[in-house]
């Protein structure tokens, strides 16, 4: 007599596939230590640096995520950048791509969960377009390449981030 299950292999097999990148990682280390131990210590030290380099800036955007749960609901998302908003969101997601600091990869959460809770995909692109504006470094630009061509660096940038916004809107429909 067949029995249904509870769902719990289905979840211990989906825990398995989780273990299997760091798995395959120890298991190199282990064999990169056999073969060479300086060289293991050494790129363990590295990775250890990095992961340490990435703590504080995961750790600010999931703080953020934390506080944007508690205080901001998908209705608000939805207002501001949804597939609906008007070009106040487009104005909101390109000044958020400016001000945004830290590594890009670490803003990648916080943009899959404003995704799912009703973001449009063309508002993220804008945002993450508008992010290789950097306006601390606006000044170390213009005394390199002067006023106008930071300003003209500047405005295309911007632009071409709508314009991919906008085909991004087009051509990737949910």
């Amino acid at each position: 007599m067949k029995t249904k299950g509870n769902g719990n292999s289905v979840n211990k097999r989906s825990g398995l596939k989780r273990l299997i990148f760091p798995g395959c990682v120890l298991m190199i280390y282990g064999i990169v230590f056999v073969i060479n131990p300086v060289g293991a210590a050494m790129a363990f030290r590295r990775s250890t640096a990095i992961l340490r380099n990435l703590m504080i800036p995961l750790g600010l955007v999931f703080t953020l995520m934390v506080f944007m749960n508690l205080f901001l609901k998908p209705t608000h998302i939805v207002r501001f950048l949804g597939k609906q908003s008007s070009t106040r969101g487009f104005i909101l997601s390109a000044a958020a791509g400016i001000i945004s600091m830290g590594p890009i990869y670490a803003w990648y959460p916080l943009l899959k969960e404003l995704r799912k809770t009703g973001a449009a995909n063309s508002l993220i692109a804008v945002f993450l377009g508008n992010r290789a504006v950097k306006p601390f470094l606006l000044p170390i630009m213009i005394s390199y390449f002067g006023w106008v061509y930071v300003t003209l660096l500047t405005l295309f940038t911007v632009s071409g981030s709508l314009a991919v916004g906008y085909l991004v809107n087009t051509l990737a429909k949910d």
